[in-house]
């Protein structure tokens, strides 16, 4: 009887023991692929903090002027007037106010039981 219970101990801690080492390598293959992927980023961020500063040198104005005068014959471009953007006299005018004291009246015939819309329509024959 106890050597049945020692044999299937010592079956048991093999299986054990076996399990715990592909828990093992299972973590360390987990934790070198976060490494690499650390790793990466951090090259990338390298690479955009270059091209961020490259984007800055290149988008300055004394870098772009020369570029456009040189091409401008070409392109057909020419600096920004100011009439091409309109004038003030060229903006619609505000709506007019609504008419308080028709409303009021409105809402006062309403209030009373009148429907003036109910008048204008007998008046014209609509039912």
């Amino acid at each position: 009887m106890i050597r049945n219970l020692n044999i299937f101990l010592i079956f048991c801690s093999v299986i054990m023991l076996s399990g715990v080492y592909a828990l093992k390598f299972s973590i360390e293959n987990t934790a070198s692929g976060r490494s690499a992927l650390i790793a990466q980023i951090d090259a990338q961020e390298g690479e955009l903090s270059l091209l961020k500063a490259d984007e800055a040198v290149l988008s300055q104005p004394g870098h772009i002027d020369p570029i456009v005068r040189r091409h401008e014959m070409a392109l057909a471009i020419a600096p920004v007037k100011q009439e091409q953007f309109g004038a003030f006299e060229d903006l619609p005018m505000r709506p007019a106010k609504p008419n308080s004291t028709a409303m009021d009246s409105l809402f006062e015939s309403l209030a009373a039981g009148v429907d003036p819309i109910d008048a204008i329509l007998e008046l014209e024959g609509i039912e």
